[in-house]
């Protein structure tokens, strides 16, 4: 019993890094019909950022988080505006080998400037753990972390889309594009906000891994991409 609810607890906080990749994924393809092959390799960039920030600048969890978070969002508008914006009114598969050449260069761009090697991700988080039932089951501390940062960006998140006029604007868009363009909507810019959002997210994810497995790699986006 005590084994089952120690790997629910690490299941729990690896859930919730999949769960802010999943859900930049679902963002985007709701609004555009598009299955974003980058969106793994934003994160990637993110624990990079992370990375960078932490090790040669010093900076804090909270403060590197933060940023990683703002250098992917606009990361993932550039890459709307230049890779996708062109192709909204292509082919599916032409759209979805754009994707695909997007994330293969985003992988060999970090690679060449970055190096293949994985790299170690700084301690952030003291690895101070709390006991229950006598000691039976350890909760690691960045757990916790993951967890309620996951959750509290969960909440703004629904915020966001339920209670802002930028939120509407987006669920009107996904639902018909021009029928919102009718009304007054801007689509490009609820577009860009959109892979904006995602892209935090993403970004958020990949410094939250970081802190999770202590390593990082150029590589590392394909595989949670695809489980997300």
């Amino acid at each position: 019993m005590e084994l089952f609810l120690q790997q629910l607890i690490n299941g729990l906080s690896l859930g919730s890094i999949y769960a802010l990749i999943a859900l930049g994924y679902t963002m985007v393809y709701g609004i555009i019909n598009l299955i974003n092959f980058a969106h793994g390799e934003i994160y990637m960039v993110g624990a990079y950022v992370g990375f960078a920030l932490t090790t040669f600048w010093n900076l804090g969890f909270f403060p590197a988080l933060i940023i990683s978070m703002l250098v992917c969002s606009l990361l993932g508008m550039l890459i709307e505006k230049v890779a996708y914006k062109p192709m909204r009114n292509s082919t599916r598969i032409a759209a979805l080998i754009t994707a695909i050449s997007v994330s293969l260069f985003l992988q060999y761009t970090m690679m060449y400037f970055a190096k293949p090697d994985t790299r170690t991700f700084p301690d952030l988080i003291t690895n101070k753990k709390l006991s229950f039932l006598n000691g039976s089951i350890l909760l690691d501390i960045k757990n916790v972390y993951i967890v309620l940062i996951t959750v509290i960006l969960m909440v703004a998140l629904q915020y966001v889309v339920h209670r802002t006029r930028i939120g509407k604007a987006m669920r009107a868009v996904s639902i018909d594009k021009e029928a919102a363009e009718l009304m007054g909507i801007n689509v490009n810019q609820v577009i860009s906000f959109t892979f904006a959002i995602g892209s935090a997210l993403a970004g958020a994810a990949g410094v939250l891994v970081g802190v999770y497995y202590n390593t990082i790699n150029p590589l590392m986006g394909a595989t949670p991409g695809l489980k997300a």
